[in-house]
């Protein structure tokens, strides 16, 4: 039998627009957006559907609206009877994740990332910091830079997003001397990221302690399924695990090579995006040329999914 796993995009996917087709082809999609705007007691459907892009970008908005657009299209292959082997989620999508695996409900999901997104907003306002992609260099080449620009400030490797592309994250002079360092070893660029602060580094450490209690608080259970989670690519279904795990991403890096590979080696043939964009699926034809990686974010996309998982 064909193992599946449904991976969740984070940050960075939601556009002006999204989830609008979706929500005008399927009632359904329609009435999980409707959902979260009660849950949040704001229009975050229109938000999502007009903008403007300065608006969604936030990372407080942007959060609750992947996670959103993601849970809409899982009800939609759930209503099919389609359900995934295991679940992953890049940073924000392990929420999205943990909800679609059962571990967590929709509207206690949605309030979390709101608050999850203010802390972080926060924290890079209190300790600006800086993101850049450094495309083309081996993840043990780009850890040598990062020690070195260390030297100048906080710098760390936060996402290892496949081979040839990792994203540094800390304190600008850091981050810019390590994208200089970067292309003197040999890598292809250096590329600096549009983000309100140095994500999965040392400076959220602040968003860190604030969302602390609230994870504890957050009525997370047992999951029907594996989440592998970032932090070490392992699977998780208990909720003290899980909760560790969510707590330890927003300073952590995001090893979604690691957790794709783990994937693999668990059986997993068929990958499928459940959200907005295909940056996962694009992700995954560079970690695993050979496996099968499929992308939901229209209408036609989710028809397409379920005419495969189907057959």
């Amino acid at each position: 039998m064909t193992r599946i796993a449904f991976l969740f995009p984070g940050q960075g996917s939601q556009f002006p627009g999204m989830a609008a087709d979706l929500a005008e082809a399927f009632p359904a999609a329609s009435a999980t957006l409707a959902e979260a705007d009660a849950a949040l007691d704001m229009e975050l459907g229109r938000v999502m559907r007009e903008g403007p892009a300065e608006v969604l970008t936030a990372t407080e908005i942007a959060q609750p609206a992947i996670l959103a657009h993601s849970v809409a299209v899982q009800r939609l292959l759930a209503a099919e009877g389609f359900a995934p082997d295991f679940v992953a989620g890049h940073s924000l999508g392990e929420y999205s994740a943990l909800v679609a695996a059962g571990g967590l409900d929709f509207a206690a999901a949605l309030r979390l990332v709101r608050e999850r997104g203010l802390a972080m907003a926060e924290a890079g306002a209190e300790v600006p910091g800086a993101m850049a992609a450094i495309i083309g260099l081996e993840d043990e080449a780009v850890a040598t830079v990062v020690a070195e620009a260390g030297e100048v400030g906080v710098v760390v490797v936060a996402n290892y997003n496949s081979p040839g592309q990792v994203v540094v994250s800390g304190e600008p002079e850091a981050v810019e001397l390590a994208g200089k360092l970067a292309k003197a070893a040999g890598a292809r660029g250096s590329r600096p990221l549009k983000v309100s602060g140095a994500f999965h580094s040392p400076l959220m450490q602040p968003a860190a302690e604030r969302l602390r209690p609230l994870l504890e608080a957050a009525p997370i259970h047992e999951t029907r399924v594996p989440l592998v989670s970032n932090v070490d690519a392992e699977p998780r279904r208990d909720a003290v695990g899980l909760r560790a795990a969510l707590q330890a991403q927003v300073t952590g890096s995001v090893r979604w090579t690691e957790s794709m590979r783990r994937l693999l080696a668990e059986g997993v043939e068929v990958f499928v995006e459940v959200g907005p964009g295909d940056v996962l699926t694009k992700l995954m034809k560079r970690i695993a040329p050979e496996a099968e990686a499929l992308a939901t974010s229209t209408p036609a996309g989710v028809v397409a999914v379920r005419e495969r998982l189907a057959g």
